[in-house]
């Protein structure tokens, strides 16, 4: 069965720097939660701490509702996967896996059951007789995944186990990751930096900043309604712009943005309006200006979608647009005219 984990008010120094706030989480069973952030923001060292590699200065780590702080990381039944595989050279497939195994005096006929299922699992069944480096990297790593889950862990915690690899092995094994996580109804907490990585296989992302989070949603929500400037400037790339609130609505360089002002702003208050390069629409400077006038400086083509770099007339200030496949070119040198789409801004006190 699937267990639970909850951070109650963690706090972790080193010294005179703060790892940890306040540090809460609760994680439903069978739940996939990734914590995203800056490096030095934390996240590893939450993960530390559940697996009992770390000891908070105050606060509290349950898994199932059981206290877990006074036992040993080797009794937590927490599987754990490191950034660097931690392989023995001179052990190959089968014994690096068994080796915990065999710490912890599991029967010769468990064992080979185990680590056959494990290696199954991860698609290496065929390389069990080879050593460390006779693998790639990726297969080097589902060793690794391999020998944490042998262990059936209550809980699975991944620190950035695919920084290390190239891009094309990264996306294959985190969804291989994902299809194990799923089919084995295992609670996952992984740490990562990349955003892609947090957004495309996760359940709920936790966003983190200076030890705590600052927000925790499904990956959608937390992508297209950030709770803080910090999220928003930190998730995907925004365009920021300075506003005004007037009494009928946001304007920017006199253009209305058409989105609900911040509630508590008084009218006449000075806002930053903020928009991904997906919400705004660009078009060419015919005539009369509809929106804030510019000109394309360049055109970065990304294969399904293209992303154009405008600088604006009033402001001074570059924008990236993210250009729909059916609208038309744009060029370097062009006229154009950039447009908010309605609601899909973020209004914040400047």
């Amino acid at each position: 069965m699937p267990s639970t984990l909850e951070f109650s008010r963690i706090r972790k120094t080193f010294g005179t720097a703060v790892a940890l706030e306040s540090f809460d989480l609760a994680m439903d069973a069978g739940e996939f939660i990734s914590l995203l952030g800056p490096s030095g923001c934390g996240k590893t060292t939450a993960l530390r701490i559940a697996a009992g590699f770390e000891r908070p200065d105050s606060g509290a780590v349950a898994v199932d509702a059981r206290d877990v702080l006074g036992i040993p990381a080797h009794k937590r039944n927490m599987g754990m996967v490191f950034q660097s595989y931690s392989l023995f050279p001179n052990l190959d497939v089968r014994a690096n896996v068994a080796f915990g195994l065999r710490v912890r005096k599991v029967t010769k006929s468990e064992q080979e059951r185990r680590v056959g299922e494990a290696l199954e699992r991860v698609h290496l069944s065929a390389m069990a007789a080879r050593y460390p480096h006779q693998l790639s990297g990726g297969q080097q790593q589902r060793v690794a995944l391999a020998r944490a889950l042998v262990f059936e862990p209550a809980v699975l915690l991944l620190d950035e186990p695919l920084s290390a690899l190239d891009a094309k092995v990264r996306v294959n094994l985190r969804e291989e990751i994902r299809r194990l996580q799923l089919q084995l109804g295992m609670t996952t907490l992984f740490v990562t930096h990349d955003q892609e990585e947090a957004l495309s296989i996760s359940d709920r992302v936790g966003v983190m900043s200076h030890g705590n989070i600052e927000q925790l949603g499904p990956p959608r929500e937390v992508y297209g309604q950030p709770a803080t400037p910090f999220v928003a400037r930190f998730v995907g790339r925004i365009n920021e712009f300075p506003g005004e609130l007037g009494a009928d609505g946001v304007s920017v360089a006199g253009v209305r943005v058409g989105v609900r002002a911040p509630l508590g702003v008084a009218a006449g208050s000075d806002v930053i309006v903020m928009s991904r390069p997906e919400d705004l629409r660009v078009a060419r400077l015919n005539g009369e200006s509809a929106g804030l006038p510019g000109t394309a400086v360049s055109d970065h083509f990304a294969g399904a979608s293209s992303v154009v770099r405008i600088r604006l007339d009033v402001l001074d200030q570059l924008v990236d647009v993210q250009m729909n496949p059916d609208a038309d070119a744009v060029a370097p040198g062009d006229r154009v005219q950039v447009r908010f789409v309605p609601d899909k801004a973020h209004v914040i006190p400047a």
